[in-house]
């Protein structure tokens, strides 16, 4: 199984119906093979004046892709969708060995899982296991009035 995890900047990508690439956050990566996606809370202002710093923000399992005119990716929606946002916990309290790795000075704005170590990838898979029985994303792209505006919802990426 292939992840995708990466430092969020801000709340909005994915929404709350469980659509990643509303805004066309992340664009490029939303069109990499992928099983799942992590998104954790950068360190920044902008993550900071969110609330999700440094947070476990959402997750999502089972992608299914769908493209759409005028975006860089398609637009993903799950079999598994869960998000946190800014009450997600900490990743240092939960996966410390990755939240290590991501926060460190000159830490990845991503990564994916084939280039972890075997405890961090006991870690993702514990993050993994919060989602296995969440239910499908609850929207689906096409009904999204704001796909394929294109630029991030205010307070930018």
């Amino acid at each position: 199984m292939r992840i995708f995890i990466y430092k969020r900047t801000h709340k909005g990508d994915p929404d709350k119906d469980g659509c990643f690439g509303v805004y066309d956050c992340m664009g490029r990566f939303r069109r990499c093979d992928f099983d799942a996606v992590i998104g954790v809370g950068g360190i920044g202002r902008q993550a900071r004046a969110a609330g999700i710093d440094a947070r476990l923000n959402w997750i999502g399992i089972g992608p299914r892709k769908e493209l759409h005119q005028g975006i860089s990716g398609p637009v993903v929606t799950f079999d598994h969708f869960v998000l946190f946002e800014e009450k997600g916990k900490k990743l240092l309290d939960m996966a410390p060995i990755l939240a290590r790795r991501m926060y460190s000075k000159h830490g990845p704005r991503f990564l994916f899982n084939d280039k972890v170590n075997e405890a961090e990838q006991t870690e993702i898979a514990c993050i993994l296991r919060m989602a296995k029985t969440e239910p499908r994303s609850a929207g689906r792209a096409r009904r999204q009035s704001h796909v394929g505006r294109r630029g991030c919802p205010p307070g930018g990426c």
